[in-house]
């Protein structure tokens, strides 16, 4: 079977290899970085992390049968603060005409989009690619389940979620979005520029130039993968559109990829997600969805078919084994559709 459950300091190599498969502003390919925002996490899931804006969770995916991390998620809970706002750039269409030649052209243009409503953020869903297209649907599995987590910790998150999507690689690092714009403005490279962002983004707002940037100067390599995902991250964009996340127009700074947002009173699976009290085994399970158990700082949840009695549910052996769960425990539970 399968089990998301909260990042461990052995799973270090594994995560590693992700962020290197994949690459996210958020989880750079850096082992010091790494070690940091697991022991973060660790202390966001044990509630030891009093400021808002510093809690991340991060979810691994194990196949129990091996023991091996097979995919990988994370939440922010708050992203900014008034001081410390968002920053995005808005794409737009800006339409030009001469008279006198009777022609002219639509233009793509790119204007700095600082955000201070409060926001949560849901990155950096991946899945080994030996994994991906499995009957059981595991990357669905593992993104629904941190929209799972918000639901039962509803005060810890915010009203919205944005979710940033990695574009399509470039060939030439020369024609990587930031080299052709970020960098002419910030003196930094990605990978630095993206580390100092982790800590303080008043750089970023500071620097980049508040009015329109006509995509048209950019070189055509880097202007047509604006607003695209990669072909590693469609399922994720997928798997988000379902649940009612929508591009809005916004690209994160560092590689042009897509924002998808949400309002939380529009996700409906944050609606179907509920607490319950873990019953007495059932002859039959006849309802198909998640069960979590969240205690004493670690989180577990699988995919399974349960009995719905109301207030309480029963589930298979095998998954309340997967979770560690007793008779009489509070768990959460999400209906499938």
């Amino acid at each position: 079977m399968f089990v998301v459950r909260q990042v461990n300091p052995d799973d270090h190599p594994t995560i590693i290899k992700f962020a290197r498969m994949q690459h996210f502003a958020s989880l750079p390919a850096d082992a010091e970085e790494i070690a940091r925002q697991i022991a973060q996490s660790r202390d966001s899931f044990a509630g030891r992390v009093a400021e808002p804006c510093a809690r991340r969770f991060i979810f691994v995916l194990e196949d129990t049968d091996t023991g091996s991390i097979i995919g990988l998620s994370a939440l922010d809970a708050f992203l900014c603060r008034p001081d410390e706002p968002l920053t995005y750039l808005r794409m737009a269409r800006n339409e030009l005409y001469s008279d006198e030649l009777q022609a002219g052209h639509v233009h793509v243009t790119l204007t700095l989009d600082p955000d201070v409503v409060p926001t949560t953020g849901l990155s950096c869903l991946v899945m080994a690619p030996a994994y991906r297209g499995h009957p059981q649907r595991l990357g669905a599995m593992l993104g629904r389940l941190g929209l799972h987590f918000i639901a039962l910790h509803r005060s810890e998150f915010a009203d919205r979620i944005v979710a940033e999507l990695p574009p399509p690689p470039t060939r030439d690092p020369q024609e990587s979005f930031w080299e052709s714009l970020g960098r002419r403005f910030v003196n930094l490279s990605q990978a630095e520029a993206e580390r100092f962002h982790a800590r303080s983004r008043e750089f970023m707002a500071s620097l980049l130039p508040p009015g329109e940037i006509y995509v048209a100067l950019l070189a055509p390599e880097t202007r047509k993968r604006i607003g695209k995902v990669a072909e590693m991250a469609v399922p994720a964009r997928t798997i988000l559109t379902r649940e009612g996340f929508a591009f809005q127009g916004r690209i994160e700074p560092f590689g042009g990829g897509p924002v998808l947002e949400a309002a939380v009173s529009e996700i409906a699976l944050i609606e179907r997600t509920r607490p319950a009290t873990l019953g007495d085994p059932a002859r039959e399970h006849p309802v198909e969805g998640y069960v979590s158990l969240d205690r004493g700082g670690t989180f577990r949840a699988v995919q399974c078919r349960y009995a719905d009695h109301g207030e309480c549910i029963s589930i298979p052996g095998e998954a309340a084994g997967l979770l560690d769960a007793q008779v009489g425990d509070t768990v959460g539970v999400t209906r499938k559709e």
